[in-house]
C-alpha cells in the first residue's frame, strides 16, 4: 500500500471510530469500509491501537515542534500570540479536529493508551507555555481555556461556518481569553 492508501486507512479508522466508538469498531469493519481484505489491512496494522497511534503520532510530532519554537522564544504576549497561531494553523490545517473528537469520545482509549497520554501531557504543556509557566492559577486557568477555545470551536459554532471563519473567531475568543486583566 502507498503512503496515500495508509492515510486512507487513518481516515476510515477514525470515521469508523468516531462513529461507533473505539471498541465497537473492529478491524474487519474497517477493512470492508475500504474494500479490501482484513489480511490487507493487518499486513499494514496488525491493531486498532496500532492504527490509533499512527494518526497521534503525527499531531505529536507537530505539538512538539510547536512546543520547542515557543521554549526558545523570550515569554511575554508577542510568544502567547505566535504560539496560539501555531496552534491553531496546525488545528485547522489538517484532521487535527477530528482527532481531537476521537479522544473526547474515546476516554477510556486516551487515558490507557500510550499516545493518549502523550497528547494530553504535550497540551498541559502547551497550555504552560501560554501562560509564561506562571504560578498563578487564574493565568494558568485562562491559557487552558484560550486554547480549548480553539477546540470548542469546532463543536460550539455551526457546522456551516466557513473553516476560514470559524478559525478567526477562534482565534479572537482565546485571545480575549489569556489576556490580562486590568485591575481598576
Amino acid at each position: 500500500m502507498t503512503e496515500s492508501t495508509r492515510g486512507r486507512i487513518q481516515a476510515v479508522a477514525l470515521e469508523l471510530f468516531t462513529e461507533n466508538g473505539y471498541e465497537k469498531t473492529s478491524l474487519r469493519e474497517i477493512a470492508e469500509r475500504l474494500g479490501v481484505t482484513k489480511a490487507a489491512l493487518y499486513y499494514h496494522f496488525k491493531s486498532k491501537e496500532e492504527i490509533v497511534s499512527s494518526f497521534a503520532q503525527d499531531r505529536l510530532e507537530r505539538l512538539n515542534e510547536i512546543i520547542t519554537w515557543a521554549e526558545t522564544q523570550p515569554p511575554g504576549p508577542e510568544r502567547r500570540q505566535e504560539l496560539l497561531s501555531r496552534y491553531a494553523d496546525e488545528f485547522f490545517a489538517s484532521n487535527h479536529p477530528f482527532v481531537m473528537r476521537f479522544f473526547e469520545q474515546n476516554q477510556t482509549v486516551a487515558k490507557t493508551m500510550s499516545a493518549g497520554k502523550d497528547m494530553r501531557d504535550l497540551m498541559l504543556r502547551v497550555a504552560s507555555l501560554m501562560a509564561d509557566d506562571a504560578d498563578d492559577p487564574a493565568q494558568q486557568l485562562r491559557a487552558a481555556l484560550a486554547l480549548f477555545a480553539v477546540h470548542g470551536s469546532w463543536f460550539a459554532i455551526k457546522q456551516d461556518i466557513p473553516l476560514a471563519e470559524r478559525k478567526r473567531v477562534a482565534i479572537e475568543v482565546a485571545e480575549d481569553l489569556w489576556r490580562p486583566r486590568v485591575s481598576s
